[in-house]
């Protein structure tokens, strides 16, 4: 590379070829970054309601976990047909799905535990100061070391997440043999009180993977069955890099009780308490896994599915709304056109390109609502704008472009107001 190369971007390149020109390890160290620790965990309970151990993924060896035993956090579920799950030699593939019956057996359980842990947590103030002061430093103390050598630091990185993906796999298959079950607890001392939810709240494993063998956790708020109609929609949610289940959680139980939607919220292979690796091709596979069991478990027709992605979150949004033709809508939150060029307008990486965004916008048949701050400082305004020229004209929506506000704070504040009109304005506009 030459001297006027970014560093970030000479560093990426070393990174390629010593990883032997692997994408995925591009991929991987420039966008993947889950919260460490999680800000949640899946409480696993046996069949006769005792309380298991947590997963410890610093352990040498899960050999010694009680087993446990009880019923399951999610069925094995595969689709099969004619087209791959990733543009070049992914074998996964898609296919139509029919019509399924909504399922809310032992959602209500799950809700009732769930409420119950949330309110039995009440942490100081002063003590979730300090540990967001622990988080932060903790990620100044990474920054410094990526800084001093990023490729070490990338490859450590990657070498841990592969070693975790191991033990997760192996876990989650034996759990769900066992027919274990999940509780969600959220991380209180950092989150604070979660909003109140009068629906049903169910934490499931969705799996296995038909490629990684790895399961998908996911958080699923469901409106009360008195609510629901025939047109009720599920917001399928994927979001932002640095996100995860738990730090989302207060944001759709807000969702779901404004809009009268039903909401899944899941983590990317590698994050929180999902198996496998955080990669490009993963996040095709986990949201694919995860809209068909929306589909069989929740809605009754895809249709009743609206497609949401926050920043990075956009790329397997875009890829699965490019791809399936009856999908409800498309949300598209802070999105870039694609990841490389959120670093460099340069084409120069092009090889190294991830999340192509602007090419599968064209390709969308769904309504789409683009959402972007005018003052993002991490994905620039202009990939908004970008986008929304992008789309087919008989699928653009007015876009709602956020004057005074950045990346992440959209929903902060007063706007989260106007945020929930809008919403609510973009579900209701899909069934007239």
């Amino acid at each position: 590379m030459c001297c006027c190369c970014p560093p970030a971007i000479t560093a990426l390149f070393y990174l390629w070829v010593r990883s032997g020109f692997s994408k995925d390890a591009v991929a991987g160290a420039l966008v993947f970054f889950p919260p460490e620790p999680a800000l949640y965990k899946f409480k696993r309970i046996a069949s006769n309601g005792d309380v298991m151990p947590d997963i410890d993924d610093e352990a040498a060896e899960e050999d010694g976990l009680e087993e446990g035993k009880g019923g399951g956090g999610g069925g094995k579920e595969e689709m099969k047909g004619d087209e791959d799950v990733n543009d070049d030699d992914d074998s996964d593939s898609d296919s139509d799905l029919g019509t399924f019956e909504i399922d809310t057996k032992s959602s209500h359980q799950a809700n009732n535990d769930a409420n119950h842990t949330n309110g039995s947590q009440k942490v100081s103030a002063e003590v979730r100061r300090q540990r967001r002061k622990q988080r932060e430093e903790a990620r100044q103390k990474q920054r410094q070391q990526y800084a001093q050598d990023p490729i070490a630091a990338m490859t450590d990185r990657s070498n841990k997440s592969r070693l975790r993906a191991k033990r997760r796999a192996k876990i989650d298959s034996r759990d769900h043999k066992n027919g274990v079950t999940y509780q969600f607890v959220p991380d209180i001392a950092t989150l604070g009180t979660l909003p109140s939810f009068q629906g049903s709240i169910q934490a499931v494993k969705i799996g296995p993977q038909k490629r990684t063998g790895s399961y998908i956790a996911a958080l699923l708020y469901q409106i009360p069955p008195s609510e629901v109609t025939p047109n009720t929609k599920t917001i399928l949610y994927s979001h932002g890099n640095a996100a995860d289940i738990g730090a989302m959680s207060g944001l759709q139980a807000m969702l779901a009780k404004n809009l009268k939607c039903n909401v899944l919220v899941y983590d990317y292979s590698g994050y929180g308490e999902s198996g496998g690796i955080p990669m490009e091709k993963n996040t095709y596979r986990d949201v694919k896994l995860v809209y068909e069991w929306v589909v069989k478990n929740v809605t009754q027709h895809e249709h009743n599915v609206i497609l949401y992605g926050q920043s990075v979150g956009s790329g397997p949004s875009c890829y699965l709304a490019s791809r399936r033709s009856n999908v409800g809508g498309l949300v598209l939150h802070s999105p870039f056109t694609s990841g490389m060029r959120v670093l460099t307008p340069s084409r120069a990486m092009a090889c190294l390109d991830i999340f192509p965004n602007i090419d599968r916008i064209k390709k969308v048949k769904c309504p789409v609502f683009i959402i972007h701050g005018q003052k993002d400082q991490e994905v620039a305004f202009e990939h908004g704008m970008a986008l929304q020229a992008a789309v087919p004209e008989d699928c653009k929506r007015d876009p709602w472009w956020v004057r005074e506000k950045g990346h992440n704070d959209i929903c902060d504040g007063p706007d989260i107001v106007e945020y929930m009109q809008r919403m609510n304005k973009f579900v209701k506009s899909l069934d007239e």
